[in-house]
């Protein structure tokens, strides 16, 4: 019989931990608080024959509106618990429609240049840094499926209006503001999964000036109208995405928050399309990642 990740929990201390192994959970012996300062926290999990579908993180209040409409579960449980850091926390959906494919494994990393060959084993990485704003390693969940699944629809939010929509939908969200510390309003990416990879994209890319744009428009892409620098004063930015038979399908999509490890990325076979998201303002360098 088929075994899933069922269940998710934390511990924050020593006495859940012992209260969690006595439940049957089992530890994923990466500390989420590495190199912060605060709490030794751990991510427990248990298999069973309901499975997980869907994992998404929030760092406030406003990310969490549409989950709750949605019917995710939180794990109330701070996983920046003992920093100065965002109140980061964990959810999780169990469905069963066209766009649920069952989590079968689960892991946790502590070192980014040593993190992109997780893609090449079938890995998704949740883009949220669990240590966001408390300085510290970067911390990152990454889950694995049941079936290879390939990115079937993307699209982008400026406001959480949609969230609840978009969730129920089938939708998951890039769990990184695109405009992450350059002022301006919370915009997210989200995509769509699908297990056939026939109805696949194939290419996404990003246009950060004028000349961009107009190449992307020459070369037959579609543009997701929202800016992903809304709000900014920055440039404007959009996300486009295109299926071209000649290229292979896209298995994986996630941000990347740091020029250091762009190399590393790229020696592991994911392609990161250097356009700062965040050209033209003071915010945080970001890359949008592929992997096919």
């Amino acid at each position: 019989m088929a075994k899933y990740i069922s269940e998710l929990d934390v511990s924050l201390d020593a006495a859940e931990e012992q209260l969690l192994q006595s439940q049957g959970f089992l530890k994923i012996n990466t500390d989420l608080n590495k190199g912060a300062g605060g709490n030794y926290i751990y991510l427990w999990y248990k298999t069973g024959t309901v499975p997980i579908t869907k994992l998404q993180v929030t760092f406030n209040d406003g990310m969490a509106v549409g989950l709750i409409d949605a019917r995710y579960t939180k794990i109330p449980k701070n996983l920046n618990a003992g920093t100065k850091g965002d109140g980061i926390y964990l959810w999780y959906f169990r469905g069963s429609g066209e766009y649920d494919t069952p989590i079968v494994d689960i892991d946790v990393t502590a070192d980014p240049k040593s993190e992109a060959h997780k893609f090449a084993l079938g890995y998704e990485k949740l883009a949220c840094d669990l240590n966001r704003k408390a300085q510290g390693n970067w911390i990152h969940i990454w889950v694995k499926r049941e079936k290879q699944t390939y990115i079937s629809d993307v699209t982008v939010t400026d406001s959480y209006e949609l969230d609840s929509g978009n969730f129920k939908a089938g939708f998951i969200r890039v769990d990184e503001d695109t405009n992450r510390d350059a002022g301006g309003k919370f915009v997210f990416i989200w995509y769509r999964q699908t297990t056939n990879s026939q109805n696949a994209l194939t290419d996404v890319n990003v246009s950060t000036n004028d000349a961009e744009y107009q190449s992307l428009q020459q070369q037959q892409y579609k543009q997701v109208s929202v800016d992903l620098n809304e709000g900014t004063g920055g440039n404007r930015e959009y996300l486009w995405f295109k299926t071209d038979q000649v290229k292979k399908p896209i298995k994986a999509i996630t941000l990347l928050l740091s020029s250091v490890i762009v190399p590393d990325y790229q020696k592991a076979g994911v392609t990161v399309i250097k356009r700062n998201l965040n050209t033209g303002n003071n915010g945080c360098v970001e890359f949008l990642c592929v992997y096919q």
